[in-house]
C-alpha cells in the first residue's frame, strides 16, 4: 500500500501555495538585501558581521592552513588576531568549529578572493542539493520548491554548509538501496559534520547494508588520513583537545546567547526553559535513544513504507537525534515537508505552511521567550510515523504484502 500522490490542485492548494510563496520571497528579499547592506565599517547590517557570515571562518581558516599556519585554528585568541588582521580590526569574536577534513573543502575556495569564493560555496552547494534530492523522483516542481525554500536561502544568509550536508544525508540514504558505495562515500563525507549522522550507522545495520557500512567507514578513514597528510596529523589531536572542548563550552553557555536564538534541538529547548545543562543532556538523550529506535523501525526489512519517505522522515530524525543544530540545518525538513505537501494523506496545509516559513520566523519566538522552533521536526516525525504505522496495520488487517 503505497502512499497517494496528489495529481491535481484544488483551487485553495493553489491560493495557499502562492501566499506560502509571496510571502517566502519577501522575507528572502528582506534577509539577502539587509546581509549586504553594509554600515560603515564594511559589516553586514543584518549580522553585524561580513556579510559572508560563517563562510569567513571556512574561508579565513582554510587560507591560514594554506599558508602554512594551521596550528592559529586551534588557538583562539591567535585565530581570533589572525582575522582581525585580515578583514577588520572591529570583527566580532569568531572561532573554528570545523573538524578538520573540511578544509579539504575550503583550501581550493581559498585560493579565490572571497566573495567569489562564497558565490561558488552557495551556488556549488545548492546544486549538490538538487542532485541529492533527484533520486526520490519528486518532480521539478517540488525539486525547485526544495532548493528555493527558506531553509535554503537561510542557510545562504549565513553562509552555511546546511545544503552540503543535507545533501551527503539525504543523497546517501537516498540511493543505500540501490547504490551502497555511493552511498557509503557520501556518509564517510558527512564527517565534517558528524553530529548530523547519528543514525546513519543505525539505518545501515537495520537494513543489513554492509557494503554501505564498509565504505563509509573506509572513506572517512580514507579523508582523515588524508588530511593528515596535508596538514599534519597533530591537526586530529588539537581539535580534540582544543576545537570540541571549546565547542562544547559554547554549547553549554549560559542560555540565552544571541548564537542560540536559532537553536532547533531538544537540548536548546530544554535549556529555554530552565533545565540546567544535565537535565538537558538527559532530555536530549531520550530524544536520541526514541530516534534511534523509530530509524530502526523504518529501516527495517520489510516496512510498508515508500523510499521517499523513509528518506525524509530519517532527515527529521537527524534533527531530533543531535544537540546540536541551527535552522540553516533544517533543510531537510523542507524536503519533508514538499513532499508531503503532493501526498493525498497529509498533514493540514496551515501546518505545512508553518513548517516551510519556519526558519524565517522561529528566532522572533525564541527573542520573546518561546523556544518552539523545535515543534517543527518534532511534529513531522510523529505524524509521518503514525501515517506509516496506521498504513502497515491496515495493510495487515487486509491481508496486504507488506515492502520489501
Amino acid at each position: 500500500m503505497q502512499p497517494d500522490w496528489i495529481r491535481t490542485r484544488s483551487l485553495l492548494d493553489v491560493a495557499i501555495v502562492t501566499v506560502v510563496s509571496i510571502v517566502a520571497l519577501w522575507m528572502a528579499e528582506f534577509y539577502l538585501s539587509s546581509l549586504w547592506t553594509l554600515n560603515s565599517k564594511g559589516f553586514s547590517a543584518l549580522s553585524h558581521r561580513l556579510p559572508y557570515w560563517d563562510f569567513t571562518n571556512l574561508w579565513a581558516g582554510s587560507r591560514m592552513a594554506m599558508e602554512g599556519h594551521v596550528a592559529l585554528l586551534f588557538d583562539v585568541d591567535a585565530y581570533r588576531a589572525a582575522l582581525r588582521g585580515m578583514f577588520s580590526p572591529d570583527l566580532p569574536n569568531q572561532e573554528w568549529s570545523y573538524p578538520p577534513n573540511i578544509l579539504l573543502l575550503g583550501v581550493p575556495l581559498a585560493t579565490l578572493p572571497i566573495l567569489p569564493a562564497y558565490l561558488v560555496w552557495t551556488v556549488g552547494t545548492v546544486l549538490c542539493l538538487w542532485l541529492a534530492i533527484r533520486p526520490l523522483k519528486l518532480g521539478a516542481a517540488l525539486e525547485l520548491a526544495i532548493v528555493l525554500s527558506p531553509a535554503v536561502i537561510w542557510n545562504s544568509v549565513f553562509g552555511q554548509n546546511g545544503a552540503l550536508t543535507t545533501a551527503l544525508l539525504i543523497g546517501g540514504v537516498a540511493v543505500a538501496p540501490r547504490r551502497p558505495l555511493l552511498a557509503g562515500i557520501l556518509f564517510g563525507l558527512l564527517t565534517i559534520k558528524p553530529h548530523l549522522g547519528i543514525l546513519v550507522p543505525f539505518c545501515l545495520l537495520a537494513s543489513g547494508n554492509w557494503r554501505a557500512i564498509l565504505a563509509a567507514v573506509g572513506t572517512a578513514v580514507a579523508v582523515a588520513v588524508a588530511t593528515g597528510l596535508f596538514f599534519g596529523f597533530d591537526v586530529w589531536r588539537l581539535f580534540l583537545t582544543e576545537t570540541r572542548p571549546l565547542m562544547t563550552a559554547i554549547m553549554e553557555a549560559p542560555y540565552p546567547q544571541p548564537y542560540q536564538y536559532n537553536a532547533i534541538t531538544v537540548f536548546f529547548t530544554a535549556r529555554a526553559v530552565g533545565l540546567g545543562v544535565i537535565p538537558a543532556y538527559g532530555v536530549q538523550a531520550v530524544a536520541t535513544i526514541a530516534s534511534i529506535a523509530a530509524a530502526i523501525w523504518l529501516w527495517w526489512p520489510g516496512r510498508l513504507v515508500s523510499h521517499q519517505e523513509r528518506v525524509a522522515l530519517t532527515a527529521i530524525l537527524a534533527i531530533l537525534a543531535t544537540p546540536y543544530g541551527y535552522t540553516y540545518d533544517t533543510i531537510g525538513v523542507a524536503v519533508a515537508v514538499a513532499m508531503l505537501a503532493a501526498m493525498v494523506s497529509r498533514p493540514p496545509r496551515l501546518i505545512l505552511a508553518i513548517c516551510w516559513l519556519g526558519p524565517f520566523v522561529v528566532h522572533f519566538f525564541t527573542w520573546g521567550g518561546y523556544c518552539v522552533a523545535v515543534l517543527i521536526p518534532l511534529f513531522l516525525a510523529v505524524w509521518m510515523l503514525h501515517s506509516i504505522w496506521t498504513r502497515g496495520r491496515k495493510a495487515e488487517l487486509s491481508g496486504e504484502p507488506s515492502l520489501a
